[in-house]
């Protein structure tokens, strides 16, 4: 009983006008205020729960009653970035950064607020300071890398997976460090960690609406080196009732600073199909975010020498690849056209798996074409690489092309990968 109700007179000695002790309400106990401790863990539990609105509003309340709190401040720009609130995340963390500078989780999550808004060059600097403070942290040097690998300083990037490996990643690292392998606009070019030798053998079937249908096959083996790699194919076609073979060189040579090189020559000694002699030279160019450029020249030793000359731009973003490439085709008397559009997506998160599809128009857009250079109004194609081990892969494809006045042309292609 309340102190006051306790000094009072019994109940026959009171006024009629009070009510008596048994009628008197306690008054209501004001509620308990969370401590600070619990008020935060709260508010991670909303954060970590899917309710940012919530969230956010407790670490609102919470930095009314600590002000400039490093823990509060890291735990609202994480939200912030998850909800996409650049600026606000980046505000917030970059306070917590200056109130504690030695705050390693601070440099994490700054880091990635950078990667995820396409800010790569304040992404490495954030990840630099983290591996600083961490220098043991094998997942700090692989987040460095995927943004160094965006920006295309390969030759950096390569040197955190080193380490994130000499520092006992396992396999789950070994998993992202191939996802980091430069992913060039012929994949096979490229090879996941691990792995020097790889051999493919690839056949492709085309029905050509009127004849027998045209087949192509490919086999070859490929060298990997820290300077690029080294390819040696033979080559067989079998088109308008003819047969004919070759046998290639090509290979990937690794340059200056966020470039690289294809070097490639064929020769078909029959020249019944293939061209006598055909050969390539393409320059890739980082231009930095992501972004990539080349330029190329392919010959093509028919009868009437054939150019292609070929210019690209290609963006990198995410699990995502897209290349819009255009070509000139210059033979004696005739001059021809083409344009691609590549679109490549690695939904696995690593350089093995991944689906394209292309889109072209115009003038025939593969530089190793049989025919140099056939016309065509259109056409497309869709392929599906997978490897279903870390050794064996298969490559599956369906295309589609149509030319005036002639039958569309459909086919299929599979492949067979091995790698050691």
């Amino acid at each position: 009983m309340p102190l006051f109700l306790a000094q009072m007179p019994v109940a026959s000695q009171l006024p009629p006008s009070l009510p008596s002790p048994s009628s008197v309400s306690a008054p209501a106990r004001p509620a308990a205020t969370p401590t600070f401790d619990d008020a935060y863990a709260r508010a991670r539990a909303l954060a970590n729960d899917g309710q940012p609105e919530l969230a956010l509003a407790a670490y609102d309340a919470l930095l009314a009653r600590s002000p400039g709190n490093v823990d509060v401040l890291l735990g609202r720009g994480i939200v912030y970035a998850r909800l996409g609130r650049w600026q606000e995340a980046e505000r917030d963390l970059r306070a917590a950064a200056t109130a504690s500078p030695t705050y390693a989780d601070v440099w994490s999550a700054l880091g990635n607020t950078y990667a995820w808004s396409d800010q790569p060059e304040q992404a490495v600097d954030a990840y630099t300071r983290l591996i600083a403070l961490q220098p043991r942290d094998a997942a700090a040097y692989v987040a460095r890398g995927r943004v160094l690998r965006a920006l295309g300083r390969n030759a950096e990037a390569r040197m955190d997976l080193d380490k994130a490996k000499a520092l006992g990643g396992g396999a789950v690292f070994d998993a992202l460090a191939a996802a980091l392998q430069p992913r060039a606009g012929n994949p096979d070019a490229t090879i996941a960690a691990g792995y020097t030798w790889a051999a493919s053998l690839s056949s492709s079937w085309t029905d050509v609406g009127t004849g027998p249908r045209w087949n192509d096959q490919v086999a070859g083996i490929r060298h990997y080196t820290k300077a690029g790699s080294l390819g040696v194919e033979t080559l067989r076609a079998h088109r308008f009732g003819l047969h004919d073979y070759a046998w290639a060189l090509d290979g990937y040579a690794n340059l200056w600073s966020g470039a690289y090189a294809n070097l490639r020559y064929q020769r078909g000694a029959a020249a019944r199909l293939f061209p006598a002699n055909s050969g390539r030279a393409e320059l890739y160019q980082s231009l930095g975010k992501g972004w990539e450029a080349s330029v190329s020249d392919d010959v093509l030793g028919f009868a009437a020498r054939v150019n292609i000359y070929g210019v690209s731009i290609a963006k990198y973003t995410g699990d995502w690849y897209v290349q819009l490439r255009h070509q000139n085709i210059v033979s004696a008397g005739s001059h021809g056209t083409g344009e691609r559009l590549l679109a490549r997506w690695y939904y696995a998160g690593d350089a093995d798996t991944y689906a394209e599809a292309t889109v072209n128009s115009g003038r025939s857009d593969d530089p190793l074409s049989l025919v140099g250079g056939q016309s065509r109004s259109g056409g497309g194609s869709a392929t599906w690489v997978r490897y279903w081990t870390p050794q064996w892969g298969t490559r599956v494809g369906a295309s589609f092309s149509r030319a005036r006045g002639a039958d569309n042309q459909r086919g299929v292609t599979f492949s067979l990968y091995r790698r050691w």
